[in-house]
C-alpha cells in the first residue's frame, strides 16, 4: 500500500513522493552505492543525486506487476553505481599506479625516490618511458610542461602514459608475486 502511494506521489510529480523515496529506500540506496563506489566516496553523494532524478523521470515505466518498487529502485541504483564506476575507472587505475610508485616502506625507497618494486615494474618499459613516468609522477609535471619538453602534442603524451600504466598494470597483475 505505501508503494502505490509513492508510486502515484511520483507520476504526479509531487516532491513528497521524492521524500518518501528517501525515507524509505534511502538506506538500500546507500548500501548499493557504497558497495560499487566505496573507493570514490567523493561521487557517492552525486550518484544518489542522480538515482533520484532517475527514479523521478522514469517512474512512468515502473510496472507494480513485474516486480516491487524496492526491486525496480536498486535496479535503477545499481546500474547508476555501475556506470559510476566505469566513468571513473580512469580515475582509480591513475591512483593504483601512484600509491604502487611511492613504495610501501622507508626501507624499500632507493637514493631516487622510487621503490625497488616500481624500478623493478617500471624497467618493463622502454627508457624514454620510464623517464616520462618519472617526470609525470615522482616530479609531478604537467603534461603540457612535457609536452612542450619532448617537443610533442598533448596527446602524444596522453597516449604514451595510458599504454604504459596498461601495459604496467598488466604486468603487475601478472607477476606481482615476483616483487
Amino acid at each position: 500500500m505505501k508503494d502505490e502511494r509513492i508510486v502515484s506521489q511520483l507520476k504526479k510529480q509531487n516532491e513528497k513522493g521524492l521524500y518518501a523515496v528517501i525515507d524509505e529506500y534511502g538506506g538500500l540506496i546507500k548500501a548499493i552505492i557504497r558497495k560499487y563506489l566505496y573507493q570514490l566516496e567523493h561521487v557517492q553523494d552525486e550518484c544518489m543525486d542522480d538515482i533520484l532524478m532517475s527514479i523521478w523521470l522514469n517512474i512512468d515505466g515502473y510496472d507494480a506487476r513485474k516486480n516491487p518498487l524496492k526491486n525496480w529502485i536498486a535496479g535503477i541504483a545499481k546500474y547508476k553505481a555501475i556506470d559510476y564506476l566505469r566513468k571513473y575507472q580512469k580515475y582509480l587505475d591513475q591512483l593504483e599506479i601512484k600509491e604502487e610508485m611511492v613504495g610501501s616502506t622507508n626501507a624499500d625507497i632507493d637514493v631516487d625516490g622510487w621503490s625497488s618494486r616500481t624500478e623493478k615494474l617500471l624497467s618493463h618499459l622502454k627508457k624514454e618511458d620510464q623517464l616520462l613516468f618519472l617526470d609525470h609522477y615522482a616530479k609531478q609535471k604537467s603534461i603540457e610542461e612535457l609536452a612542450m619538453e619532448r617537443e610533442v602534442e598533448k596527446s602524444v603524451i596522453y597516449n604514451r602514459l595510458s599504454r604504459g600504466r596498461k601495459k604496467l598494470r598488466t604486468i603487475y597483475k601478472e607477476k606481482f608475486s615476483e616483487f
